[in-house]
């Protein structure tokens, strides 16, 4: 998967064979802002102008921008793989809360 970040916003990029475009979409907020351009300065251009033109609406209405994620998580799993996790940690010598931290990093970046 192609990204761009800008301000803390990130957009996963592709390519429209069909137009000839390079098209991306803001990824892990609940508004949809898409953005494309012809080369990749043009869809860096268009990407960081969708972000600030998303923040600049956002204040002009009043409006929360939406962040990307909030840094708490509830999760819900079977008990035993609470406890695999658990012991885990603490075979790391780590808290839960540091090894899962660990193991979602770790999986979003392979």
């Amino acid at each position: 998967m192609n990204t761009m970040t800008h301000k803390g916003y990130t957009a996963r990029v592709e390519f429209d064979e069909r137009d000839a475009i390079f098209a991306g979409r803001i990824l892990g907020i609940a508004d949809v802002i898409g953005f494309h351009g012809e080369t990749v300065a043009e869809l860096r251009a268009a990407f960081e102008e969708a972000v600030d033109d998303y923040l600049a609406t956002c204040a002009k209405i009043g409006k929360q921008p939406l962040k990307p994620a909030s840094g708490n998580m509830m999760l819900r799993v079977p008990p035993e793989v609470h406890l695999q996790a658990q012991i885990a940690a603490q075979a790391r010598g780590q808290s839960l809360n540091q090894w899962a931290a660990e193991v979602f990093r770790s999986a979003a970046l392979a």
